[in-house]
């Protein structure tokens, strides 16, 4: 029944105008202003997430978008010196090194906020 439609995911934010600069700025995302004061973020291959305001926002407490990248190491850094904070879980299992970069198991990850909390994640695939 979906199979050639064109789904995207979308999650809401506080404030439009921050999340804007975030993503567009912070992060170099394609940002786009939506219908009715939305924010469509444009990525790579075509895809998109709806980004829309809510009063009574409450950041997901899950990963809600991640970014793959050739090396997580360099965009933590690059990141980092954007004034982007890095999650430190304190999980032993998670095995986090002090940049917050999780390694071993699975792909090389690392988690940050959105201004609005919601998660993020920088993820090294081989």
């Amino acid at each position: 029944m979906f199979k050639e439609s064109k789904a995207f995911s979308g999650f809401s934010v506080d404030d439009i105008a921050k999340a804007k600069h975030f993503y567009g700025k912070t992060l170099g995302v394609d940002v786009s202003d939506g219908p009715m004061g939305t924010l469509d973020l444009n990525l790579a291959g075509g895809a998109h997430v709806f980004i829309y305001p809510k009063e009574n926002h409450e950041p997901a407490s899950y990963t809600v978008l991640n970014f793959p990248v050739a090396d997580v190491e360099k965009a933590v850094d690059q990141l980092t010196a954007k004034g982007v904070k890095f999650e430190q879980y304190g999980v032993p299992e998670f095995g986090q090194d002090k940049k917050g970069i999780s390694r071993g198991q699975g792909p090389a990850i690392a988690w940050f906020k959105d201004p609005a909390g919601n998660i993020l994640s920088v993820l090294e695939l081989n």
